[in-house]
Formats: C-alpha cells, structure tokens, sequence
C-alpha cells in the first residue's frame, strides 16, 4: 500500500481508476491542444476518478478535484458537482477538500461558499493560495483580478514544470477560464 498525506491508505482498486483517469485526462488534453474534441476524454477521466474516489479510502479528496476539473473540461459538470457536495465533510480543514468544496460551488454558482473553502486554500499557501485567489476572483465577478490570476498560474506552472514533456497546459487555468462560460 502507498500512502500520502491526506490519505491513509490507498487501495489497488483506487490506483487502477486513478491510472485510468490520469490516462484519459493527457489524452483530452492533448486532443485539446491539437484542436481535436477533447470532451470525450475528459468523460471518462471524470468517470474514472469518480470510481477511483469509490474505491479510495476516506480523505482523497484528490480525486474529486480531479472529477470535478475533467467534468468542467467535458463540459458536463452539473452532476459531478452536486456528487462532489453530497461526499464532502462538513468540518474538513484539507485544502484539497477545500479545493473540490470550492469548484463545485463555483460550478453551481455559490459564491460565498466558494469564497469561503477559498480561504481554506489560501491558508496552505502556494498553488493552493493562487488557485483560491483566482476563484474568488471568479465569485466576484472580477474579470481583471481573474485573468490576472490566471496568468500567474500559467506562469507558475511553466516554470515549476518546465523539465515535463507532453504537458504543455496548465489544466487549472483551462479550467478557470471554462467556468467563466458555464456559471449560472
């Protein structure tokens, strides 16, 4: 068994549906890249990680987020957040529960409570703060602040990333700019 930091234990079951989803994610987004239909792809990565989150043992928050980010790149995110919702602890102090909490919320156009699991985010610093700031940014309906923080996180990811071959897109900020179009 491997185990991470929000995780106690994580299951063959739950590493075979992540392998799955993390697959079919690269697949979408390079269907993406090369002006392809990436929305196949990211439907089975969001199948996959819903089924690797059933199989995970509790506090992987991980692959809610990563549901919830491959819905919103299908472009049929509506279940996936209400899905993400009903799983979530009320009183979790991860960020990455935080995270999942905050894009649902986003996606079903409850901005205060995306604001608040921001806050949560922005406490862990790092990518977690940017992300936060950059959602806030969306509830509050500042295209500026949202597209300024948008361009952060692609700076950030090209630079922490920049030794990764294949991955030339920063999923986050992809994602960020497609809620803006499917918001309520």
């Amino acid at each position: 068994m491997r185990f991470s930091k929000y995780t106690r234990e994580i299951t063959e079951s739950h590493l075979q549906r992540l392998d799955e989803a993390l697959a079919a994610e690269a697949e979408g987004l390079r269907a993406h890249l090369a002006g392809g239909d990436p929305a196949p792809h990211f439907a089975v990565a969001t199948a996959s990680y819903r089924a690797s989150w059933e199989a995970a043992t509790p506090l992987s928050f991980g692959r809610l987020v990563g549901m919830l980010k491959t819905a919103v790149l299908a472009g049929e995110p509506h279940e996936a957040a209400t899905y993400t919702l009903a799983q979530l602890p009320a009183d979790s102090a991860s960020p990455v529960a935080a995270y999942a909490e905050a894009l649902a919320a986003a996606v079903l156009g409850d901005d205060d409570r995306v604001r608040r699991a921001a806050g949560v985010m922005a406490a862990e610093g790092g990518a977690f703060e940017r992300t936060a700031t950059a959602l806030v940014a969306l509830a509050d309906g500042d295209e500026a602040g949202l597209a300024t923080a948008v361009r952060v996180i692609r700076t950030d990811f090209a630079e922490r990333d920049a030794h990764l071959t294949g991955v030339p897109v920063a999923d986050t900020a992809l994602v960020l700019e497609r809620l803006t179009a499917i918001r309520p």
